[in-house]
Protein backbone atom coordinates (compact mmCIF):
# COMPACT_ATOMS: atom_id res chain seq x y z
CA UNK A 1 0.00 0.00 0.00
CA UNK A 2 1.34 3.31 -1.17
CA UNK A 3 0.60 6.96 -1.95
CA UNK A 4 0.70 7.51 -5.43
CA UNK A 5 0.62 11.46 -5.54
CA UNK A 6 -0.92 14.25 -3.95
CA UNK A 7 -4.08 14.53 -5.78
CA UNK A 8 -5.42 17.78 -4.84
CA UNK A 9 -5.52 20.81 -2.07
CA UNK A 10 -8.88 22.61 -1.38
CA UNK A 11 -8.78 26.07 0.06
CA UNK A 12 -11.78 28.39 1.54
CA UNK A 13 -11.92 31.80 -0.18
CA UNK A 14 -13.80 34.44 1.64
CA UNK A 15 -14.47 36.07 -1.69
CA UNK A 16 -14.95 33.17 -4.30
CA UNK A 17 -15.29 35.15 -7.02
CA UNK A 18 -12.19 37.09 -6.61
CA UNK A 19 -10.27 33.92 -5.78
CA UNK A 20 -11.57 31.91 -8.28
CA UNK A 21 -10.80 34.53 -10.89
CA UNK A 22 -7.36 34.68 -9.86
CA UNK A 23 -6.15 30.94 -9.51
CA UNK A 24 -7.77 30.62 -13.32
CA UNK A 25 -6.88 34.56 -14.92
CA UNK A 26 -3.69 34.81 -13.42
CA UNK A 27 -2.36 32.00 -12.51
CA UNK A 28 -4.02 30.27 -15.72
CA UNK A 29 -5.69 27.33 -13.97
CA UNK A 30 -8.35 25.55 -16.19
CA UNK A 31 -11.71 25.62 -14.00
CA UNK A 32 -13.12 21.99 -14.85
CA UNK A 33 -16.01 22.16 -13.17
CA UNK A 34 -18.05 25.25 -10.97
CA UNK A 35 -20.72 25.66 -8.68
CA UNK A 36 -22.00 28.45 -6.99
CA UNK A 37 -19.60 27.81 -4.15
CA UNK A 38 -17.00 25.73 -5.62
CA UNK A 39 -14.56 25.75 -8.41
CA UNK A 40 -12.53 22.39 -9.41
CA UNK A 41 -8.93 24.14 -11.42
CA UNK A 42 -6.76 21.93 -13.27
CA UNK A 43 -3.28 22.52 -14.48
CA UNK A 44 -3.74 19.74 -17.36
CA UNK A 45 -7.86 18.80 -17.14
CA UNK A 46 -7.30 15.90 -19.85
CA UNK A 47 -5.18 14.19 -16.99
CA UNK A 48 -6.19 15.37 -13.71
CA UNK A 49 -9.97 16.68 -13.20
CA UNK A 50 -8.96 18.92 -10.37
CA UNK A 51 -6.06 19.74 -8.73
CA UNK A 52 -7.37 22.92 -6.40
CA UNK A 53 -10.43 23.42 -5.40
CA UNK A 54 -11.86 26.67 -4.03
CA UNK A 55 -14.61 26.63 -2.05
CA UNK A 56 -16.62 29.52 -0.55
CA UNK A 57 -16.24 30.20 2.86
CA UNK A 58 -18.99 29.79 5.55
CA UNK A 59 -18.90 31.66 8.60
CA UNK A 60 -15.42 31.26 10.47
CA UNK A 61 -14.16 28.83 7.86
CA UNK A 62 -10.78 30.06 6.63
CA UNK A 63 -7.90 28.55 5.23
CA UNK A 64 -3.99 27.76 6.98
CA UNK A 65 -2.17 26.53 4.74
CA UNK A 66 1.89 27.20 4.97
CA UNK A 67 2.09 27.39 0.51
CA UNK A 68 0.31 26.25 -2.45
CA UNK A 69 2.86 25.44 -4.63
CA UNK A 70 2.66 25.13 -8.55
CA UNK A 71 5.34 23.16 -11.00
CA UNK A 72 6.08 25.08 -14.34
CA UNK A 73 7.35 23.69 -17.43
CA UNK A 74 10.25 25.95 -17.40
CA UNK A 75 12.46 29.01 -16.61
CA UNK A 76 10.90 31.18 -18.91
CA UNK A 77 7.57 30.42 -16.94
CA UNK A 78 8.57 31.58 -14.08
CA UNK A 79 10.22 34.75 -15.59
CA UNK A 80 6.63 35.55 -17.43
CA UNK A 81 5.14 35.08 -13.84
CA UNK A 82 7.08 37.66 -12.44
CA UNK A 83 6.63 39.79 -15.26
CA UNK A 84 2.72 39.32 -15.11
CA UNK A 85 2.82 39.96 -11.46
CA UNK A 86 4.28 42.90 -11.69
CA UNK A 87 2.16 44.14 -14.33
CA UNK A 88 -0.85 43.24 -12.59
CA UNK A 89 0.03 44.36 -8.86
CA UNK A 90 0.34 40.87 -7.22
CA UNK A 91 2.28 40.76 -3.87
CA UNK A 92 5.43 39.17 -4.44
CA UNK A 93 7.61 37.77 -1.51
CA UNK A 94 10.61 36.69 -2.99
CA UNK A 95 12.35 35.11 -5.99
CA UNK A 96 14.88 32.30 -5.44
CA UNK A 97 17.43 29.16 -6.28
CA UNK A 98 16.68 26.49 -3.81
CA UNK A 99 19.58 24.96 -5.52
CA UNK A 100 17.41 22.45 -7.40
CA UNK A 101 14.61 24.48 -8.47
CA UNK A 102 13.84 28.85 -8.56
CA UNK A 103 10.82 29.68 -6.91
CA UNK A 104 8.74 32.70 -7.29
CA UNK A 105 6.80 33.05 -4.10
CA UNK A 106 3.54 35.00 -4.04
CA UNK A 107 0.04 35.99 -2.08
CA UNK A 108 -3.18 34.95 -3.39
CA UNK A 109 -5.76 38.12 -2.73
CA UNK A 110 -7.00 36.58 0.33
CA UNK A 111 -2.87 36.34 2.13
CA UNK A 112 -2.19 32.83 1.40
CA UNK A 113 1.30 32.55 0.47
CA UNK A 114 1.96 30.58 -3.21
CA UNK A 115 4.87 29.51 -5.13
CA UNK A 116 5.58 28.75 -8.55
CA UNK A 117 9.13 26.92 -9.17
CA UNK A 118 10.76 25.22 -12.27
CA UNK A 119 13.37 22.47 -11.56
CA UNK A 120 16.50 23.21 -11.98
CA UNK A 121 18.52 20.02 -13.45
CA UNK A 122 21.29 20.80 -10.24
CA UNK A 123 21.12 18.91 -6.91
CA UNK A 124 21.13 20.76 -3.48
CA UNK A 125 20.76 19.83 -0.01
CA UNK A 126 18.28 22.02 1.64
CA UNK A 127 17.40 24.83 3.29
CA UNK A 128 18.68 26.67 0.04
CA UNK A 129 17.72 30.16 -0.16
CA UNK A 130 19.39 32.50 -2.53
CA UNK A 131 18.17 35.58 -4.15
CA UNK A 132 17.55 35.17 -7.90
CA UNK A 133 17.09 38.44 -10.54
CA UNK A 134 14.47 37.35 -12.87
CA UNK A 135 15.25 40.38 -15.41
CA UNK A 136 18.43 38.85 -16.04
CA UNK A 137 18.90 36.23 -19.11
CA UNK A 138 17.75 32.55 -18.86
CA UNK A 139 21.60 31.47 -19.43
CA UNK A 140 23.12 34.46 -16.73
CA UNK A 141 20.32 33.09 -14.03
CA UNK A 142 21.40 29.25 -14.70
CA UNK A 143 25.26 30.59 -14.39
CA UNK A 144 25.38 32.21 -11.03
CA UNK A 145 22.70 28.64 -9.67
CA UNK A 146 25.19 26.40 -11.04
CA UNK A 147 28.20 28.14 -9.97
CA UNK A 148 26.12 28.62 -6.39
CA UNK A 149 25.44 24.81 -6.21
CA UNK A 150 29.43 23.66 -7.05
CA UNK A 151 30.21 25.87 -3.81
CA UNK A 152 27.33 24.81 -1.31
CA UNK A 153 25.08 22.08 -3.09
CA UNK A 154 26.56 19.67 -0.65
CA UNK A 155 25.54 21.61 2.51
CA UNK A 156 22.41 23.80 1.23
CA UNK A 157 22.84 27.54 1.41
CA UNK A 158 20.76 30.71 2.86
CA UNK A 159 21.35 33.66 1.98
CA UNK A 160 19.01 36.11 3.97
CA UNK A 161 20.97 39.50 2.76
CA UNK A 162 20.14 38.45 -0.77
CA UNK A 163 16.56 38.51 0.16
CA UNK A 164 16.69 42.08 1.71
CA UNK A 165 18.59 43.63 -1.22
CA UNK A 166 15.67 41.91 -3.74
CA UNK A 167 12.88 43.36 -1.55
CA UNK A 168 14.40 46.32 -1.55
CA UNK A 169 14.76 46.51 -5.62
CA UNK A 170 11.08 45.08 -5.60
CA UNK A 171 9.90 48.13 -3.40
CA UNK A 172 12.03 50.85 -5.98
CA UNK A 173 11.04 48.63 -8.36
CA UNK A 174 7.20 49.87 -7.52
CA UNK A 175 6.41 46.28 -6.96
CA UNK A 176 3.55 45.20 -4.03
CA UNK A 177 6.20 43.06 -1.41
Amino acid sequence: MAVKKLGHVGIFAQDFEKMRDFYSKTIGLTVTDETPTAAFMSSHPEEEHHELLVAKAGDGQRTNVQQLSFSCQSLADIRGYFQKFKEQGVKVSRAVSHGNAVGLYFFDPEGNQCELYWTTPFKAKQPYGVAVDLTRTESEILSDIEADVKIHGATGHRDPASIARQREQFIRDGMRV
